[in-house]
């Protein structure tokens, strides 16, 4: 057999056993790429009630006048009986801060309307923020506004469809989002198993996840809460000491044969 027979000869071997190699190498691949592609997207969920351990209570008052001079000392008259209104029910000074101040002349107004002389020229309001973690006493004397309306305090709420009332709010959302977590990752995993024993399969790793943002909002309340870290204020009425709070997450499983 002459060398050039015997070069042609171990070429052609050579050359069938990389089409077997890559035959086998491409095989693989395909099978990867087939089990990237069956996989279950689920979502899961975690609902956690709580107590709110914090109260911010926003007392606003307003009074009205021809002379601003003397609206400034009807106000500051109207000052002092919320503080003192604040302390006798028990309240600390350092829980107290007197907030904006708003002085209004309705007659220099440009959108005033046509009898606005015969309304009090000057309107003044300013706000007294009380903030406490005693939450059950904030909320128990925001019942007893009634003391106030008697001493000739005229209170209001902000906008029309905000309460006057505390507004109560959680802020311990970090040692229980770990927990809820895991909680809403079990629930995902598990709605996965369900559909993999109905198509056949099993689950495996986790292809890919996403968590969606804590909800807080008030636990008897339909409306939608604030989002991470809120209180939950409910624009119906007063804010609710008891919390519910919520977290989403999204999972891709694989499915294995």
């Amino acid at each position: 057999m002459t060398g050039e027979r015997v070069s042609a000869i171990v070429l052609a071997l050579g050359l069938c056993v990389g089409l077997i190699v890559g035959a086998i190498i491409l095989g693989g691949s395909l099978a990867e790429v087939r089990k990237g592609d069956r996989y279950v997207t689920v979502k899961g969920a975690a609902e956690r009630d709580v107590r709110a351990d914090l109260a911010v209570w926003p007392i606003r008052m307003r009074v009205a006048g021809n002379d601003l001079a003397e609206a400034s000392r009807s106000l500051e008259a109207t000052r002092a009986k919320v503080l003192q209104f604040l302390s006798e029910k028990g309240f600390a000074k350092e829980d107290i801060a007197s907030q904006g101040l708003r002085v209004a002349d309705r007659q220099a107004s440009d959108f005033g309307q046509g009898n606005v002389k015969e309304l009090l020229r000057y309107m003044i309001e300013a706000t007294i923020l009380l903030r406490s973690r005693d939450v059950d006493k904030v909320r128990r004397v925001s019942q007893m506004t009634d003391e106030l309306v008697r001493a000739g305090v005229v209170l209001f709420a902000q906008n029309e469809w905000q309460s006057s009332g505390p507004r109560f709010i959680f802020t311990q959302l970090n040692s229980i989002k770990p927990e809820m977590l895991a909680e809403a990752t079990k629930t995902a995993r598990a709605a996965a198993a369900q559909f993999a024993t109905d198509s056949g399969s099993t689950v495996g790793t986790i292809r890919r996840a996403s968590q969606g943002l804590f909800s807080i909002s008030d636990r008897d309340q339909t409306a939608p809460g604030q989002g991470e870290g809120g209180g939950g204020y409910s624009p119906e009425g007063e804010s609710d000491p008891n919390k519910r709070v919520r977290v989403v997450v999204t999972v891709d499983y694989f499915l294995d044969r």
